[in-house]
């Protein structure tokens, strides 16, 4: 599981220093042909993480229901992320991530409520959950990526 964390912690320090060096301009354009914003995408990961890993294990969630229900699966870039959204992600990032390595460690991820994911794939287990999440995370780093090509 170790490789597993390693992904998740380099895909999510690339999503760290995309934040770092875009403006926060170039984090708020949705460019033609995009449904969301650079931000949207990031933000976006953090929260699909805390659901498909904490909520469906039933354990609480590290990110508020407001988080949830503005970046869950679905929902669209709504208003302008300011300094203060781009430095609490930041943080997210990484301590989310933190906390969800030191709970598998615990052993506290003893349930898991099956979950039909967007792919078809059916995640039954921590384990598949952590493997799909990875997955989801280079899917948006692909949306960043051709994003920041029209910027």
């Amino acid at each position: 599981m170790d490789f597993t964390f390693d992904i998740a912690l380099k895909t999510r320090t690339i999503f760290y220093k995309i934040l770092e060096t875009l403006t926060l301009d170039q984090l708020n354009v949705k460019p033609k042909g995009f449904n969301n914003t650079i931000f949207w995408n990031i933000k976006h990961v953090v929260i699909t993480q805390q659901l498909i890993i904490y909520r469906f294990s039933e354990l609480p969630v590290l990110v508020t229901e407001n988080e949830i229900e503005t970046y869950k699966k679905g929902t669209k870039s709504e208003g302008k992320a300011t300094i203060e959204d781009i430095e609490l992600l930041k943080y997210q990032l990484f301590s989310t991530l933190e906390q969800t390595k030191e709970d598998y460690q615990k052993g506290l991820f003893k349930k898991y409520t099956e979950y039909t994911v967007s792919t078809k794939s059916i995640l039954t287990s921590i384990d598949e959950a952590l493997a799909f999440n990875n997955f989801h995370e280079g899917i948006h780093f692909g949306y960043i990526l051709a994003m920041k090509k029209t910027l």
